[in-house]
C-alpha cells in the first residue's frame, strides 16, 4: 500500500503571480500522489491555481471560500512531458 502525504502551503497575504509560484515550487518537491492544500487570500488565485493544474496534469480535487481565504487542494500527478 502506497502512503500518501498531505501537505499545507500557507501563501495567504501573497498577490499574484507568487501564489502559483509557491504552488509550483512546493509540488516539484512532493510524491506523486501526495495531495496539497493551498491556502491563499489572493482572488485571482481561485482560476490561477486550477488553469495551473490542468496544464501540469495535477488534479484538482476542490476549491473553497471560508471569507477571506481560499483553500485549494490539488493531488500531485507525473511530472509533464511536454517541458510545461
Amino acid at each position: 500500500m502506497v502512503s500518501v502525504s498531505r501537505h499545507v502551503l500557507d501563501a495567504r497575504n501573497l498577490l499574484c503571480p507568487m501564489p502559483v509560484i509557491r504552488t509550483q515550487q512546493t509540488a516539484a518537491t512532493l510524491a506523486v500522489g501526495d495531495v496539497l492544500e493551498v491556502r491563499c487570500t489572493d482572488p485571482g488565485a481561485l482560476a490561477d491555481i486550477p488553469a495551473w493544474c490542468r496544464v501540469h496534469g495535477h488534479e484538482l480535487l476542490d476549491a473553497q471560500t471560508h471569507g477571506d481565504e481560499l483553500v485549494i487542494t490539488l493531488r500531485i500527478a507525473e511530472p509533464s512531458r511536454t517541458g510545461c
